[in-house]
């Protein structure tokens, strides 16, 4: 099939190894104009070694953009507030990165004048989908290079000796890495691929990088306050923070304590299974939290709802739909269940385990006089046995049948 006709493409770029040899793969293959940008979202890279990478490739335009409290605010927020999980413990840590990446690269490209976008994604993996929906989501006519769909570079031997013809870096880590691939955000670290292939054989902890192995955190358990304002935390330990600010000191807290670490068997949008380990301590400490403040604010109806819609919000946003029509739907309904879910939650750190301990809400629904076993005013136990008979009656009815 013969290749698009492009003048420029906007590249994301991590500069590593994979990305690096794209972007003089376009410049080979496609004799384009490379724009490249890169997303600081909480992975600490070193983003001048990223700058001289790009540099040395007569990139003349490099986007750096800081996008950690955008990241926060605007998508693992407004997730969270739906206590979302995918398949019962995959709290999405890098689902909800790919829509703001995506946004930023089409920004980009209408700012800059370019005519395509480029990414790394492999034709295996659920990323490809996930980028490319946003990018035609937000610039329908928008070009799409994906060289791991289009290239015969498909080994790391054939990588690495692109790279050395090149002249392309390769730093010795790279030459022998760690036996797994990497992604991190603010929100998680996840791990996947290579000695993690085989699903019985188990991860070693040694790879962790924010989270302390369970067995190895304190001996004494530490308990975190968390103030949470129309679903969203806002405080800890009474000192108030930006949502970046927020997500960071809560990852020090549950990495200490080795909070939030999953092995799981995940089903791709693909169609295939996919092991991986994840490393979230911040999110779980959150979503104990969330929920914990909602159970006291939230009318019992409202509550099971949201819990009934969650995993299908979750699905969407796994398989890339952040910007679609029926996730942003929900999220309104979602965010208008938020409304008095405001409060403070206490919760325990212990040894790999996050537990809520107390809880209290200017708007909470727990009524003391109502639930207390002493004696009380304000409810008549024998209104009970209308209510009950009536619930019956289909039972009654049916009765004998069979």
């Amino acid at each position: 099939m013969a290749k698009q006709k492009i003048k420029k493409a906007v590249l994301a770029y991590s500069g590593g190894l994979d990305t690096s040899v794209i972007l003089k793969w376009l410049q080979d293959e496609y004799q384009c104009e490379v724009v490249t940008f890169t997303a600081d979202i909480g992975q600490e890279d070193d983003f001048s070694h990223v700058r001289g990478k790009a540099e040395k490739f007569g990139i003349k335009e490099i986007y750096i953009d800081d996008l950690k409290e955008e990241f926060v605010k605007d998508f693992v927020f407004p997730m969270f507030r739906a206590n979302t999980v995918y398949e019962g413990k995959y709290l999405l840590g890098t689902s909800i990165a790919r829509p703001l990446i995506a946004k930023r690269q089409i920004e980009i490209a209408q700012a800059t004048g370019a005519d395509a976008v480029s990414h790394g994604a492999t034709g295996k993996g659920n990323d490809q989908v996930r980028f490319e929906l946003g990018y035609y989501g937000m610039m329908p006519g928008i070009k799409i290079i994906a060289p791991w769909r289009e290239w015969d570079l498909n080994s790391r031997t054939k990588l690495l000796e692109y790279a050395n013809k090149n002249g392309i870096d390769v730093p010795a880590s790279k030459l022998n890495e760690p036996p797994y691939s990497m992604d991190a955000n603010l929100l998680h670290i996840s791990y996947e691929g290579k000695s993690l292939e085989d699903p019985f054989v188990s991860y070693d902890p040694a790879m962790l990088i924010r989270t302390i192995p369970a067995e190895q955190a304190p001996d004494k358990a530490e308990e975190v306050e968390i103030e949470f304002a129309n679903g969203d935390p806002v405080a800890i330990n009474g000192e108030k923070l930006s949502p970046a600010q927020l997500l960071t000191k809560l990852n020090q807290l549950g990495g200490k304590h080795g909070v939030g670490v999953i092995d799981i068997v995940e089903n791709r949008y693909v169609g295939m299974k996919s092991r991986g380990v994840y490393e979230t301590p911040g999110g779980t400490i959150l979503l104990e939290a969330h929920r914990a403040i909602e159970s006291i604010t939230l009318d019992r109806e409202v509550a099971h709802l949201k819990d009934e819609l969650m995993p299908r919000y979750a699905k969407l946003i796994y398989c890339g739909y952040w910007w679609s029509p029926e996730r942003k739907m929900l999220q309104a309904a979602i965010d208008e269940s938020q409304r008095y879910v405001n409060g403070t939650v206490v919760l325990k750190l212990y040894k790999g385990s996050v537990h809520a301990i107390k809880r209290k809400s200017k708007d909470s629904m727990y009524s003391m006089q109502h639930v207390t076993f002493e004696e009380d005013e304000v409810y008549n136990q024998r209104d009970a046995e209308g209510f009950i008979k009536l619930n019956a009656l289909r039972l009654r009815l049916g009765s004998g049948r069979g």
